[in-house]
């Protein structure tokens, strides 16, 4: 599916409800899956964000300990296309409580071939290009008290001689220090406006509602995942605590503006 600006300049593609390219006045912003560093483009990390290894893969709710693997098993369904026109696309995953759910991690990462959840969600996904930026709408529909993490996994082209820069109102991150925080990712917290600074081509501003944190990912300098998180989750080795959960109102607004100048 792709999507184009009016203005004709920005071209978004979208591939079952992963963004695999945006393009603007013909530069690549993503990174192409099939290059070094990462084998997609975008996902989501949702009900959890983060390891449960060292749990042996179970994660406590109000409603029992359940399995789930690293990020959670929102990535383990299928996007459904609701509707979409020239500008925007809208996409859907349903979940029923409690179905078991294949874990593509089992059994080379895994010892867990099923994965579930104790609480029904629908996860919405919306994409609305404009000429100047590409915002993603996330609405997550629940059983009221529902505790969740979510994360928003994008990856970024880079140009490949590591001169990039993440910065912030009182943070700057080179793409080495992102490299030295190897598997655990490296965490800018407390803020809701991130900036890629590139040397060449287009700067990328990530503005950020409902999400208040990021962790940059990479381990190769021509691609950077910066991901807006509801909650780092990398503070402890053990299981994932209380307060690290967002509790679900029964309907919630999350959104990702990517603009490049």
């Amino acid at each position: 599916m792709i999507l184009i600006s009016e203005d004709k300049n920005s071209i978004v593609t979208i591939d079952k409800g992963e963004l695999v390219s945006y393009k603007k006045d013909g530069e690549e912003l993503i990174h192409q899956k099939g290059q070094p560093g990462w084998r997609n483009s975008d996902t989501e990390m949702f009900p959890i964000i983060g390891p449960t290894e060292t749990n042996d893969f179970m994660v406590e709710t109000p409603k029992g300990i359940v399995p789930q693997d690293q990020h959670g098993l929102l990535r383990e369904l299928e996007y459904k296309l609701l509707q979409n026109d020239e500008f925007s696309a809208v996409f859907s995953k349903e979940y029923a409580a409690n179905t078991k759910v294949k874990n593509s991690k089992y059994p080379e990462k895994s010892t867990k071939e099923l994965v579930f959840w104790p609480y029904s969600f629908e996860f919405s996904k919306t994409y609305e290009l404009t000429n100047n930026s590409l915002t993603v709408l996330f609405e997550i529909q629940s059983e009221k008290g529902m505790p969740f993490m979510l994360g928003y996994h994008p990856a970024f082209k880079l140009n490949g001689d590591g001169l990039e820069l993440c910065k912030t109102n009182s943070h700057t991150a080179t793409i080495q220090n992102i490299m030295d925080g190897g598997s655990s990712a490296y965490p800018i917290l407390n803020t809701n406006e991130i900036t890629l600074i590139k040397e060449k081509g287009y700067n990328i501003s990530i503005k950020t509602e409902g999400f208040n944190n990021f962790m940059c990912w990479t381990e190769v300098t021509n691609m950077l995942c910066i991901e807006p998180i509801t909650e780092y989750p990398y503070t402890t080795k053990k299981e994932l605590s209380s307060n690290q959960f967002n509790i679900s109102k029964g309907k919630e607004m999350l959104k990702v503006e990517i603009k490049p100048f």
